[in-house]
């Protein structure tokens, strides 16, 4: 017997988002997906239209509930990292609040009517419009980490990041279900906003890889090679403004004290800033843009 398909949309904080549900002919787990937290992550998106096209003539066991962009505003507006009505992060404000700006109300409403209640969640992401990227899963400290941590290895991106609570990088969709109990990871392909098709079917043999993690299906894809995991990310900054020129790749392997890159003034004259390696690792993402203010995230350095 082939899934029941449902498509509809839902009012989340007065935004009619698209919804996709699938139920399998057996009983079984909910996993709950979301694409488009950050609206100008294409990869994501497009897998998960994608993939839940494919679902549809496959026998579930449970259900699947899908969102292809959550985030509208900053999909119509082509505005990366922020909802351009209030110029928050979406991915800083979960579980949100039902009374704030809208970013605040969308995430509470996300929250609370498709993340709660799930038996796994996968907030899945690519690298916005100025970061160039090296797909990786990452999964959270916390009471759901043990099956997190599956879903994460399953997903079959390269490098897999157990995080542990990190000031500043708090509210993100898939902390705020993992403190709930839900077993919850962030999957990452794609680069610098691009609709890229390796991207794309990376993102869609990761999601079959973790619906038969979960028991959901069995696995139409190739088997997943084992990831490398990753400690911690070390987050650099540029102290200066300027133009920035990073001198290594993502995936590129670094030692400590490596140059990763230098800002310097506009006119090319001066060298304000070497950015060198605080250890050794890889670095999973760089900002792809030569513009770079006091302060910036320049980029995201994993230690194996």
């Amino acid at each position: 017997m082939s899934s029941t398909v449902a498509r509809s949309t839902l009012d989340l904080a007065g935004i009619d988002v698209p919804v996709v549900e699938i139920t399998g002919s057996a009983d079984g787990p909910l996993l709950t997906v979301i694409a488009g937290v950050h609206g100008c992550e294409y990869a994501p998106m497009a897998a998960v239209r994608r993939w839940t096209r494919s679902l549809e003539a496959r026998d579930l066991r449970g259900r699947v509930r899908a969102v292809p962009v959550l985030n509208l505003p900053s999909f119509r507006a082509r505005t990366p990292f922020v909802v351009p009505d209030d110029g928050k992060n979406l991915n800083r404000c979960f579980p949100g609040d039902p009374v704030g700006t809208l970013s605040d109300r969308l995430a509470h409403a996300a929250f609370t009517q498709l993340i709660a209640g799930s038996d796994a969640y996968i907030d899945a992401h690519a690298g916005d419009m100025v970061e160039a990227l090296q797909p990786f899963a990452m999964f959270h400290a916390g009471p759901a980490e043990a099956r997190a941590r599956e879903m994460a290895t399953a997903y079959g991106v390269g490098y897999v990041l157990r995080q542990e609570p990190t000031p500043g990088l708090g509210g993100t969709s898939s902390w705020a279900a993992s403190e709930a109990g839900i077993p919850a990871i962030t999957a990452e392909s794609g680069e610098c906003g691009l609709l890229q098709e390796d991207a794309v079917e990376r993102h869609v043999r990761g999601l079959d890889h973790v619906l038969a993690a979960l028991g959901i299906a069995d696995d139409p894809a190739p088997a997943a090679a084992s990831p490398t995991y990753i400690s911690r990310f070390d987050w650099m900054y540029g102290t200066d403004a300027g133009w920035w020129e990073p001198t290594v790749r993502v995936g590129e392997a670094v030692a400590e004290g490596q140059t990763l890159g230098t800002i310097s003034t506009l006119d090319g004259a001066q060298v304000l800033q070497t950015i060198t390696a605080p250890s050794a690792g890889v670095p999973i993402f760089i900002t792809s843009s030569p513009a770079v203010a006091a302060n910036g995230l320049l980029l995201g350095l994993g230690v194996v």
